[in-house]
């Protein structure tokens, strides 16, 4: 009679050690994609076309929507409507939250538009329904004639156009155009 309640005790702990594992498992990757190239359009034109070695899909659970996870890097080519490409973007570690329908970029991101001008930062965010970029982080913009802004915080449109940096500092040229 002694050993019956031990025994139950003994279940319980083993039942709690079940969920935790359990519980673990649930975050983890559904479906692995090698070798990935996703195109994005709207109304029949190519929009971007995405890149990556490798991409995790993971679904939703009660906690987490839906997102696709690029660890091993990605890079994105930005068309106009003639589908010239007139921005690329490349970074090392890459989200997509399906829902939100944002992309997030992360570690050694760079961004170059059709003009030549170069932005570079630890992350970048590209809401995909606005068109634009953004970034919380120390970011570095670097023009075609070599004029350098950089800020605590960034925003722009896709094609780096209407940039804007908050605490900026920057390098301008100036040409005054003195005659000897």
């Amino acid at each position: 009679m002694l050993l019956l309640p031990v025994f139950f005790f003994s279940c319980e702990n083993d039942l709690k050690k079940v969920q935790q594992i359990s519980s673990k498992e649930v975050n983890k990757p559904v479906e692995t994609t090698i070798g990935v190239d996703v195109i994005y359009s709207d109304s029949a034109k190519v929009k971007a076309r995405m890149t990556a070695p490798i991409m995790l899909n993971y679904t939703a659970t009660k906690t987490v929507k839906p997102y696709y996870e690029m660890p091993k890097g990605v890079h994105i080519d930005f068309y106009d409507l003639k589908q010239k490409i007139i921005s690329t973007v490349t970074a090392e570690y890459a989200i997509t939250k399906n829902e939100s329908k944002i992309i997030e970029l992360h570690r050694n991101v760079v961004v170059v538009n059709d003009k030549g001008d170069t932005f570079k930062s630890q992350e970048l965010i590209w809401d995909q329904l606005a068109k634009k970029f953004y970034s919380n982080q120390f970011s570095t913009l670097t023009t075609i004639d070599g004029n350098t802004i950089s800020g605590s915080t960034f925003r722009c449109n896709e094609d780096l156009s209407n940039p804007e940096f908050l605490q900026s500092t920057g390098n301008f040229n100036v040409n005054q155009g003195v005659n000897p």
